[in-house]
């Protein structure tokens, strides 16, 4: 039991900051890379696995939901971030409305991820053009 609670306390740490880390990872030069990659590994979760498992699917919150339900938890939400956002503010948030506002922060950040990346890289690849041409 123990294990239980101590996979379920790591799996709401974990997975709140990789949806911080999502949404947020773009800002920092030295991690938009990474950002991309995990950003890209989401939407193969919600879209590619979503496939087969249903839209939005989430190994994380699969595996969570498993522990949670070994420690007797059920009823639990379809959407981590309602979840989340019920167990923050106390309240029983709509789970349409969190679902529309996942995707639209999500895809905000997706965009966001892409012209930095895109712009840095043009930045790297117009240095090394420079620094030819000065050779």
């Amino acid at each position: 039991m123990a294990l239980y609670k101590f996979l379920d306390i790591f799996f709401l740490v974990f997975h709140t900051l990789i949806i911080f880390f999502n949404l947020f990872g773009w800002m920092w030069r030295k991690t938009r890379r990474a950002n991309l990659i995990v950003l890209s590994l989401t939407a193969f979760s919600w879209f590619g696995l979503g496939f087969w498992y249903g839209f939005g699917y989430c190994f994380c919150v699969d595996w969570h939901w498993q522990i949670k339900m070994k420690l007797g938890e059920h009823d639990l939400p379809n959407s981590y971030i309602k979840y989340l956002l019920d167990l923050l503010t106390g309240l029983d948030w709509n789970a349409a409305l969190v679902d529309t506002l996942t995707f639209v922060f999500f895809f905000a950040a997706v965009m966001a991820s892409i012209i930095f990346n895109t712009r840095d890289w043009l930045q790297r690849k117009k240095a090394g053009r420079s620094s030819e041409n000065q050779v």
